[in-house]
């Protein structure tokens, strides 16, 4: 009976030796764990203190990542109606962010952009009409951080470009001083800030042009509001023509 527990408690010991040996490796290594911990990373969210009314969200998917936009189809129906349209005829798709101010604001929506040969065009073109200014008193009408609003080179020259603005730039408003500029904010982003942040860090030409190219690869429309419609035929006047550039200036 002696010798079978002197037996037993060999075994034993052999056990917890096998046992130690075998995690030696993983305790000297400091407890690594073998498989790779994935990491996800959520878009970055905004938040905003004023009710746009009804709108209409779009997922603008660029080689940078996913931008998250709500267009306010209710209090701005002309403009953010003619965004929804030409997205939904894949205007956008291919189009580059053609002008990029860290500080300002990201501009694009110019389908000379999908030619590099035209280079010294980009910043000129549009659709070949140009829509009526929509200048509303509201909230959320106004040019801060996260909002996209229309590009222009003067009254109701806008057409297709457009631009996000990086801080806030009220004096980019009609109703706001100096009142030399006056660019209607149709929409906001909800989801991918971040995104469009590093957008705005890209490095640049003297001409604030990126120097790896930022392209805008497609616009989904996720959630249809019942004021998004097209654009009606007496909002666009199509004897304004394409061809002059249209830059947006700095804020002193």
């Amino acid at each position: 009976m002696k010798q079978m527990y002197i037996l037993g408690g060999i075994a034993v010991a052999l056990i917890a030796l096998l046992f130690v040996i075998a995690r030696l490796p993983q305790w000297l290594a400091g407890d690594v764990p073998t498989e790779p911990i994935t990491q996800t990373t959520q878009p970055t969210t905004m938040t905003y203190d004023t009710d746009a009314g009804e709108t209409t969200r779009v997922v603008m998917t660029t080689n940078r990542g996913d931008v998250t936009i709500d267009l306010f189809t209710e209090l701005m129906p002309i403009t953010a109606g003619n965004f929804l349209t030409l997205a939904e005829e894949g205007f956008y798709d291919g189009v580059k962010f053609h002008r990029v101010i860290d500080g300002f604001m990201i501009q694009g929506g110019d389908p000379l952009t999908k030619d590099d040969n035209q280079i010294d065009a980009w910043g000129t073109g549009g659709p070949g009409y140009a829509i009526e200014d929509e200048h509303i008193e509201h909230p959320a009408l106004t040019n801060i951080r996260g909002t996209l609003s229309m590009a222009n080179s003067g009254p109701n020259s806008g057409g297709s470009q457009f631009f996000i603005n990086l801080v806030d730039n009220t004096n980019l408003d009609f109703d706001k001083q100096p009142l030399s500029s006056q660019h209607p904010v149709f929409g906001r982003v909800v989801e991918g800030i971040d995104v469009v942040e590093a957008i705005g860090a890209t490095e640049t030409d003297q001409r604030d042009r990126p120097l790896e190219p930022v392209v805008i690869e497609r616009i989904e429309i996720i959630g249809m509001g019942e004021q998004a419609e097209e654009l009606e035929a007496e909002d666009v006047n199509e004897d304004d023509a394409d061809g002059e550039e249209i830059r947006l200036d700095i804020a002193e």
